[in-house]
């Protein structure tokens, strides 16, 4: 069964911290490269960090610094923690492969966590 489960989002001033959580069905996360994307209302959805099975990490420019991917492979489960939060982060977040995991024609997502940050 592919399952990608989102939470830890939440209301938080800009400065703040957040850490966001992605459990993983074994049949995604095994082995992959696995990634945090967001989508701000209006805009398209942008992968902002992503982690390899060995636990290379690569980061959007925007938000290099201030986050950080991490995964427990024996959870199946990867992390994102979220320090110096600005308004611009304010989005949906997702966690998926990287690329996204296909379901037949059409890229799989969860429900993803919404992400609020007030100025």
């Amino acid at each position: 069964q592919v399952q990608l489960v989102e939470s830890g989002g939440g209301l938080v001033q800009a400065g703040g911290s957040l850490r966001l959580s992605c459990a993983a069905s074994l049949s995604i996360f095994s082995g992959r490269a696995m990634g945090w994307y967001r989508q701000a209302p209006g805009k398209q959805r942008e992968l902002v960090a992503s982690i390899r099975g060995s636990g290379t990490t690569n980061y959007a420019d925007s938000v290099k610094g201030r986050f950080t991917i991490s995964r427990d492979n024996v959870k199946n489960t990867v992390y994102l923690q979220m320090n110096s939060l600005k308004p611009e982060d304010t989005a949906v977040y997702y966690c998926n492969t990287n690329p996204p995991w296909r379901s037949g024609s059409y890229d799989y997502w969860g429900q993803g966590t919404q992400v609020t940050v007030s100025s």
